[in-house]
């Protein structure tokens, strides 16, 4: 439980342990404004019981008492969770990122840079009407015949994976309106990497404002042309404009699809903006534009389109800015590891608030894991990612006061590894998609005669 964490991660010799404590637990109620009686579920322990419900995959309330060994119902339990102020969990949750990412400061560095990468993924929850309305649900399905999902934006440090932040919004939800609200968790000298969906002038700008670099993959109408001194279009001039022009001014050749481009401001202001902080983005932007090929098999894209602000063509080389967005694909496996082995795929509570402190809990059990893959990279002397979350996850889970951390497994080195998408097992009905609600169904089946 949180306690026996708190005492088993000291042998890490790091500060954020401190944030796990139980003193910490009641100061961030207090701050939540939560007040409570003194009780068997009292908040402190009803955070242990949540966080080992988490970390055993996020079992059912009723299992969660026999886990903890406490004579409480499953009900009262939950009750109890529910008392939880969402703003308390994620104080903790906060409170320990920090100090964590002060710890991990110099891991993982890339040509001196703190590399963090961004992207968004979806999870599911029950088909509740509070649910429906607060996160909707995707497109093309039939009321009653679907389940909520919601969207959330991650950034997340390459060196050790921990995630910095997450903001959850509704399915339908791009990831540009989220993205201001991770940038503080960015210094200058960081370099941000993501997928096309963050490559636009807006979110490059801001960037740019706050002193940090990006690598971004050029979105799929943005036009690049590597001839020099090719005519070009500014925005919003339509008139004439030959198909297939580029709106960026070349401005110099780098090397082989490799070039300086000059971007200006769009005419038309993104509906994230607001109109003052628009006119305070700068008219123009100096960036990278280049092109490489992937000739691995496995891979489906084999030309790829990079914009960067990274312009020192000497330190930066064509090869190296390849190989960072290439590392973008580790987010991935991060996601992977939270929706399939944490089993955070499916949320299980009905409310809103209880869905969010859901999130909050697994992203902090989460980053539990990724500290002590870091520690046991360290003492096995093999980078983080090398070490099997797996392993530690189930060390975490069962460790005890007093025990030293063991030798977890190590991952073998497997770069290009690739891995058909294919399911092997069968479902074992080919069932057809639920396209009208349950209640209809039903009713069509007792008309069958088949209920009798």
């Amino acid at each position: 439980m949180l306690g026996s964490i708190a005492r088993i991660v000291t042998q890490f010799k790091q500060r954020w342990h401190s944030v796990l404590e139980d003193e910490a637990i009641r100061q961030a109620c207090r701050a939540a404004g939560h007040q409570w009686r003194e009780r068997a579920l009292d908040p402190v322990t009803t955070v242990r019981m949540f966080l080992l419900q988490i970390l055993y995959g996020n079992v059912a309330c009723n299992f969660v008492p026999h886990l903890a060994q406490k004579q409480v119902t499953g009900s009262s339990y939950c009750e109890a969770r529910a008392r939880l102020p969402l703003a308390a969990l994620q104080t903790l949750l906060t409170n320990c990122t920090g100090q964590m990412t002060e710890c991990v400061r110099d891991t993982g560095r890339w040509l001196g840079h703190r590399l963090f990468l961004m992207d968004g993924c979806n999870f599911s929850m029950p088909d509740t009407p509070e649910l429906r309305d607060y996160f909707g649900q995707p497109a093309g399905q039939a009321e009653g015949c679907g389940f909520p999902v919601a969207h959330w934006l991650a950034l997340v440090h390459f060196g050790t994976g921990l995630i910095q932040k997450a903001i959850v919004s509704r399915v339908s939800s791009h990831d540009l309106p989220s993205v201001p609200q991770v940038h503080p968790e960015l210094e200058a000298g960081d370099v941000a990497a993501g997928d096309r969906s963050f490559c636009s002038f807006g979110h490059l700008a801001l960037l740019m404002v706050r002193g940090v670099h990006g690598i971004f993959r050029a979105h799929g109408k943005q036009i690049i042309d590597f001839t020099p001194n090719r005519p070009h279009v500014a925005p919003g001039r339509n008139a004439g404009r030959k198909a297939g022009q580029p709106s960026s001014r070349w401005i110099q050749s780098l090397g082989v699809e490799d070039q300086l481009v000059e971007w200006t401001r769009p005419d038309t202001m993104p509906s994230w903006f607001t109109p003052e902080a628009w006119a305070a983005l700068p008219a123009k932007l100096i960036l990278r534009e280049l092109r490489y090929t992937i000739d691995r098999p496995g891979f489906r894209v084999q030309s790829v389109k990079l914009v960067t602000t990274l312009l020192d063509p000497r330190i930066y080389t064509k090869d190296e800015l390849a190989r960072a967005y290439g590392l973008r694909w580790h987010i991935e496996t991060c996601f992977g590891h939270l929706k399939t082995t944490m089993r955070m795929d499916i949320m299980r509570c009905q409310t809103v608030q209880g869905v969010l402190k859901e999130l909050t809990m697994f992203l902090l059990v989460y980053n539990l894991v990724r500290m002590t893959m870091l520690e046991a990279a360290k003492r096995q002397h093999v980078t983080p990612d090398r070490i099997s979350f797996v392993d530690a996850l189930r060390w975490l889970a069962t460790a005890h006061p007093g025990g030293t951390l063991p030798n977890l497994v190590i991952n073998p080195c497997r770069p290009g590894r690739v891995e058909p998408r294919y399911r092997k097992r069968r479902p074992k009905g080919p069932y057809p998609w639920m396209k009208v609600i349950r209640a209809k169904l039903k009713q069509l089946l007792l008309s069958q005669g088949l209920g009798a």
